[in-house]
């Protein structure tokens, strides 16, 4: 099947709804891409790091008042260290034997999926920590820089960046409503870094129809991640990430037969 204006829709819907929520988008666009019949190509595999501006964007445009805040800025800076020198490295072994791995994607979707929920039994809530945002947030530079370590995992698909980073830094003592803004903010330098790497790289390969349906990509991604964005902060103030684990665990079990059966 061709990748067109239609299907790109449908890819930029799921990657804007599913970018910041602790379920892996990257798995979720692998999974819908082998529902719609795609060929794990170089352009499909770029148009799926390429419509994460979208979701990228949504972040700016909600949180720009953030970004001027130089504290929140140096931290930020700090945590995406890791991310970059890893990325950087692994960028050619990421592209070539990961993305589009649906057996890697499937693994790391249930193993995730059971550490969240393992992760809640034990995790013990401050009673004011759901209420609490990144304004409040009193993250060190050296809990910036663990947070940066846990999000470097989520190179591998499946894993999940906003699983990673969040869950990582209640680890380290952060606030659960203040982690999950400032997994916001570090997705902006994180996949602006890792879309804008990737399509130096292969821009000169797309025609002008195939630039028009990355840009259907893009719009849809971002409209989704403002309601993703809304929806999250919304649910954490009165739920667990439990109910996420669930859901990655049942999703493993409905396309094991497809892949392993």
């Amino acid at each position: 099947m061709v990748l067109d204006a239609a299907s790109a829709l449908i890819l930029g819907i799921v990657e804007g709804f599913t970018e910041f929520l602790p379920i892996s988008s990257t798995a979720h666009l692998n999974l819908a891409s082998d529902l719609m019949g795609f060929a794990q190509s170089e352009y499909v595999k770029t148009f799926e790091i390429a419509i994460q501006s979208g979701a990228i964007l949504a972040v700016v445009v909600l949180y720009w008042k953030k970004f001027l805040d130089w504290e929140i800025v140096k931290r930020v800076a700090v945590a995406f260290v890791p991310t970059a020198i890893l990325g950087a490295i692994f960028y050619k072994l990421i592209k070539s034997f990961l993305i589009g791995n649906t057996v890697v994607a499937l693994l790391a979707l249930a193993l995730g999926g059971l550490f969240l929920i393992v992760f809640e039994k034990l995790h013990k809530n401050p009673a004011d920590e759901r209420v609490r945002g990144l304004a409040d947030s009193t993250m060190s530079y050296k809990q910036s820089f663990l947070v940066g370590l846990f999000q470097s995992v989520a190179m591998i698909p499946g894993v999940s960046r906003a699983a990673a980073t969040i869950v990582g830094g209640m680890l380290l003592g952060v606030r659960r409503a203040a982690i999950v803004e400032f997994s916001f903010l570090l997705a902006v330098p994180t996949m602006l870094a890792a879309t804008g790497y990737d399509l130096i790289k292969s821009a000169g390969m797309f025609s002008l129809s195939e630039v028009n349906i990355l840009a259907v990509g893009f719009i849809a991604s971002f409209v989704m991640a403002v309601v993703s964005i809304k929806f999250l902060l919304s649910y954490i103030r009165r739920h667990s990430f439990t109910a996420f684990g669930v859901y990655r665990i049942l999703l493993v079990l409905v396309f094991i037969p497809a892949y392993f059966i």
